[in-house]
């Protein structure tokens, strides 16, 4: 077991990236990084930006129409 406690963030990051290549191999570590992206931006802000705010009438209407197929 590697001792964590005395390094930094990016000491962790790169030993964490050299085992992973050392047991996927360099495809495989590849492909177990494109599983992940960051992003940009504040989620939160854009989605209360873009969303309307919807009613508990509209809300139990849109789920009852689900339920019974008549959307």
């Amino acid at each position: 077991m590697i001792s964590i406690h005395d390094k930094s963030d990016h000491q962790i990051q790169m030993v964490g990236l050299e085992i992973l290549q050392k047991e996927l191999g360099t495809d495989g570590l590849l492909r177990f990084l494109q599983q992940f992206e960051r992003g940009t931006g504040d989620y939160t802000l854009s989605r209360q930006n873009t969303r309307t705010p919807d009613s508990v009438d509209s809300l139990v209407a849109e789920i009852m129409a689900n339920r019974t197929g008549n959307h």
